[in-house]
């Protein structure tokens, strides 16, 4: 299979595009700078443009682009800035695929678009929820619409918090672990959908193969877990102690809206991964802690 994967520098692409080409497939990476690599293909989102001859021969397309929505508050200016470097290459993707007859859009969206759900276990059945991080997902799926118009087969990954050992969430918690400075936020009862990066990258991998799988995809670990379970079972894995709780109007006080992040949550399954017989590698969140921190 040749896929084209745009985003292939951040956090997932930098580990899905060699385990694809370990599966014997093909990977063409789009760039936004000139290209350097006999692989790489220049492409301007903004200006709609893509290198003459991207999409050639390609067999699907992975999208990954958008910016993090965990760093610093969300001014004005960085809600367009999550907003803009979704949508807009979403958009591009999307109408690139259908002019190029590419059979297959596998596109990123967040567990965020359920909003926050308390302790109501969500499949991908569930509707969209409220607040921008719910929005954001829903006007980033919806930037898909010309390609599912047009017969293309679109699967919309909904990622859970990815468990990395090189970055993400736990790069940014491991330091205040090893300081001893580990707890909840807020209540601790709001869920945390995650899931481990190798299962992130085997998932899409998964998706890309099976035919039958379109539309939303959960990609999630199938026990997703409270904020209080998650500081618990990280202080384990790290051998440190989690005392200590960080008041909501803390959290407020310093992130502003962005505390929606850290205070809300999902308590979203992969039914549709599970459906079509996708096995797990790290199903726990503690051995999936524990593998990420025994290679980080």
């Amino acid at each position: 299979m040749r896929v084209v994967v745009a985003g292939s520098s951040g956090l997932i692409g930098t580990s899905l595009v060699p385990a694809l080409r370990a599966a014997g497939h093909e990977v063409v990476r789009l760039v936004r700078r000139r290209p350097s690599a006999p692989d790489e293909r220049s492409w301007d989102p903004p200006a709609g443009e893509l290198q003459p001859g991207a999409l050639d021969g390609a067999d699907a397309v992975v999208n990954l682009c958008g910016v993090s929505v965990g760093d610093g508050r969300w001014s004005a200016a960085r809600k367009q800035l999550l907003l803009d470097t979704r949508i807009v290459p979403t958009e591009v993707l999307a109408g690139a695929v259908v002019d190029h007859g590419v059979p297959v859009l596998v596109n990123a969206s967040a567990v965020g678009y359920y909003g926050d759900t308390r302790d109501e276990v969500v499949t991908e059945a569930a509707p969209s929820g409220g607040g921008f991080l719910a929005e954001l997902c829903q006007r980033w799926e919806d930037a898909t619409s010309p390609a599912v118009d047009a017969g293309v087969r679109v699967a919309r990954l909904r990622s859970g918090v990815v468990l990395s050992p090189s970055g993400g969430a736990l790069g940014r918690l491991r330091p205040l672990f090893s300081a001893f400075l580990g707890g909840r936020w807020g209540d601790g009862r709001q869920y945390l959908s995650w899931i481990s990066l190798d299962d992130e990258v085997n998932a899409i991998r998964f998706v890309l193969e099976h035919p039958s799988l379109s539309g939303p995809v959960n990609l999630t670990a199938p026990a997703p877990v409270t904020n209080t379970e998650f500081i618990h079972a990280l202080g384990d894995a790290l051998r440190r102690p989690t005392p200590w709780v960080v008041p909501g109007f803390a959290l407020r006080a310093v992130l502003g809206e962005a505390a929606e992040t850290l205070l809300t949550g999902q308590r979203a399954v992969p039914a549709a991964l599970e459906r079509h017989g996708y096995t797990f590698l790290h199903p726990a969140v503690g051995d999936a802690l524990r593998a990420c921190l025994t290679r980080g």
